[in-house]
């Protein structure tokens, strides 16, 4: 379903809706997020950003949507992230599980949610968390925290990396911040002579077909990338003075 939802299957679809709503039927836990596990007794952040961003693009009209935007916003870490561990301990934010539910926080805003302008609000400090950090670097060295996060790969599953949040911040229609400048020199340096991007990476997990091979033109991750530094080019310059 988050494949489809990826690769833009048409909003009003009516063969979306009701697998979206067997997340509700199915997983929606007492504290109002979402864990398919068989024995889950919480929610788990990542897929509960993963399922609103579902229920919104696809317009499954539910009430219960509003308990998971509930979850996500008493979940939200006092650095702006999310972190699906946190109620093991974790104080930090994940990229990984910000990432999954800024999308979803994002697709709800669109879909004309009637919390907009708290999820808003969250949005801006969860951007906040991921330009403390240049997308992928450490906030305290400096240094990469990940070198996965700087491969592009599609479809990303639940793994963040520098192109998808990219794609994220473009989506938000966020203002120019020069914190973003790292990563898109990192885009654009990754472009090939042909004008086109590589698909870099692939995650394990249950595919019917393989739409891309690794190490190749990849069309999603050039997409991307073209809509990404077009959006870019629009932001830096609607800045006064913004070099």
């Amino acid at each position: 379903m988050v494949l489809l939802w990826q690769l833009g299957l048409p909003r009003d679809d009516p063969r979306a809706v009701t697998p979206c709503r067997l997340f509700l039927d199915e997983a929606l836990r007492p504290d109002g997020g979402i864990d398919p596990s068989v024995t889950a007794g919480r929610g788990e952040a990542c897929v509960t950003g993963m399922v609103l961003g579902l229920l919104s693009w696809f317009k499954a009209d539910d009430p219960r949507r509003e308990l998971l935007v509930g979850y996500l916003l008493g979940h939200q870490m006092d650095d702006g992230g999310w972190n699906c561990q946190r109620c093991q301990g974790a104080t930090h934010g994940s990229f990984h599980t910000t990432i999954n539910v800024l999308e979803g926080l994002r697709e709800y805003v669109e879909a004309g949610g009637s919390r907009a302008a708290a999820v808003r609000r969250a949005e801006a400090a969860g951007r906040e968390f991921f330009l403390k950090h240049h997308l992928y670097r450490s906030h305290r060295t400096g240094q990469i925290a990940n070198p996965a996060f700087t491969r592009f790969s599609f479809p990303p599953r639940w793994h963040h990396d520098v192109l998808r949040t990219l794609d994220y911040f473009r989506a938000s229609r966020a203002a120019y911040d020069d914190r973003l400048t790292d990563a898109i020199e990192l885009v654009v340096k990754r472009r090939t002579t042909d004008g086109r991007w590589l698909l870099q990476n692939r995650y394990p997990g249950r595919v019917f077909f393989d739409m891309e091979k690794v190490r190749r033109p990849s069309r999603w991750n050039t997409l991307r990338a073209l809509r990404v530094l077009r959006w870019f080019g629009r932001a830096e310059h609607s800045v006064p003075g913004a070099q």
